[in-house]
C-alpha cells in the first residue's frame, strides 16, 4: 500500500526538478530558433605604417621608378588627382598648394571593429543551444578578467523581430563583451571550465587545420 504514495511522490518530486531547470537567460533563450553567425577574428591589427621619407630621393621622386616614368608623372601632376583613384598616387608627388587626396577607403570586412578572418552560420540546432546555455548561465561568469579587449570570436544572434544580439569573446582577455544589447549576468569574467566549453564550441564551428 505504500508504493503508490512513494511513486507519486517521486514523479512529483522529478516534475518538480525538470521544472526548475534553469532556462537560458534573455536573449540566449530564442537561441535555438535564432538566427546565428559565429565569426573568427584577428584580435589585434597594428596601426597602419607612417610612411617614411627616403632621404636619397629628390624631392618630387619616388625611389625606383624609372625616369621616364618620374618625369611623365611630375608634369602631368596636376591632372594626376583627377585621374588616378584615391590612395594609389605616391606621395610627395602632388604640387605646393595642390588638394590632398582623400585617405583610400577600408574596405575589409569587420565585426564591431575587429577584422573578420572567417565566419559561418550556425545551422545545428543542437550546437546553437549549447552555445546559449554556455552564455545563457550566470555561474559560467567570473568578476575576474584582464582589462584589455582583444577578440577572437565574435557571435550573433538574430530574430525576425528586434535588432541582432552581437557579442565578442575575448579568449586572451578573458571575459566576453556584449555590444548591442545589455548584459543579462553580473559577471563578464570567463572561468576556466567555460573556456574549455566554449574553445569545444569553437572546434566545431572551425575545426582546428581550417
Amino acid at each position: 500500500m505504500t508504493r503508490f504514495p512513494a511513486f507519486f511522490a517521486l514523479a512529483a518530486t522529478t516534475a518538480l526538478a525538470f521544472g526548475c531547470a534553469k532556462s537560458p537567460a534573455v536573449p540566449f533563450d530564442k537561441a535555438k530558433s535564432s538566427n546565428v553567425t559565429a565569426f573568427r577574428l584577428q584580435n589585434f591589427e597594428p596601426p597602419p605604417a607612417a610612411a617614411t621619407p627616403n632621404a636619397a630621393a629628390a624631392p618630387g621622386q619616388v625611389p625606383g621608378l624609372p625616369p621616364q616614368l618620374q618625369q611623365w608623372i611630375q608634369q602631368a601632376a596636376q591632372t594626376l588627382p583627377q585621374l588616378i583613384p584615391p590612395g594609389l598616387l605616391p606621395p610627395g608627388l602632388l604640387p605646393p598648394g595642390a588638394a590632398p587626396l582623400a585617405p583610400a577607403v577600408d574596405t575589409t570586412p569587420r565585426f564591431h571593429t575587429f577584422r573578420i578572418l572567417n565566419q559561418t552560420q550556425v545551422i545545428d540546432s543542437g550546437l546553437r543551444e549549447e552555445l546559449a546555455e554556455i552564455l545563457g548561465d550566470p555561474d559560467n561568469f567570473q568578476p575576474e578578467h584582464a582589462s584589455c579587449a582583444y577578440a577572437e570570436v565574435g557571435v550573433s544572434f538574430s530574430t525576425n523581430a528586434g535588432p541582432p544580439s552581437d557579442l565578442l569573446i575575448s579568449f586572451s582577455c578573458n571575459h566576453v563583451m556584449p555590444q548591442t544589447f545589455a548584459w543579462p549576468h553580473p559577471n563578464t569574467g570567463l572561468k576556466p571550465e567555460t573556456v574549455k566549453k566554449l574553445s569545444k564550441v569553437v572546434n566545431k564551428l572551425w575545426p582546428p587545420g581550417m
